[in-house]
């Protein structure tokens, strides 16, 4: 489930050629919105979410237990997806998803941060950080130990993936929302 890469399917289904040769060549949201597709990115957002969601439900509901390592497996699917051979996005919109999904408290308080920090600071990394370092500690006082691991792993996954987005945000050359 996390392997399909919705953001390169929808901007090549609307025309817009290969996200992947536009702004960051990430395949997320935020670059989705770079061609200036405001619905694209919107939608991007939602199946990014939905995937880890799915993927954690899913699991959880056939098999108990389980839904924190298929998030965790549709997070690693979403940044290193077998159909764009192992490279992928950041991870941030699927990680909120399994979040929401695992434990909604957890994740609306990771969801409740990045929007806060966007709304703040206009800047999409910076909010996808300051969400994913914050996750643990919201996932300890909400749910415990596992979800504090899991969201632990996945934090570190997300500073890996955003670390050209750190080196612009502390050389204050990294481009806010919405900008082109």
């Amino acid at each position: 489930m996390g392997a399909v890469p919705f953001g390169l399917v929808l901007t090549k289904l609307a025309g817009h050629g290969d996200i992947r040769t536009i702004g960051s060549g990430n395949i997320g949201a935020t670059n989705v919105l770079r061609t200036g597709n405001k619905f694209l990115a919107f939608l991007t957002l939602l199946l990014d979410i939905g995937k880890g969601a799915a993927a954690a439900l899913t699991a959880e509901y056939f098999f108990p237990g389980l839904g924190i390592y298929a998030g965790g497996a549709s997070f690693l699917g979403h940044c290193y997806s077998i159909f764009l051979k192992f490279t992928g996005g950041k991870g941030v919109a699927t990680f909120l998803g399994i979040m929401v999904a695992l434990n909604p408290p957890t994740g609306f308080a990771c969801c409740a941060t990045w929007l806060l920090t966007a709304l703040v600071f206009r800047i999409s990394s910076l909010s996808a950080l300051t969400a994913a370092l914050l996750s643990p500690l919201y996932g300890f006082y909400f749910s415990g130990s596992d979800l504090a691991l899991l969201a632990g792993i996945l934090c570190i996954l997300i500073l890996y993936k955003h670390k050209d987005n750190i080196k612009r945000l502390l050389n204050g050359t990294e481009p806010k929302i919405g900008q082109k």
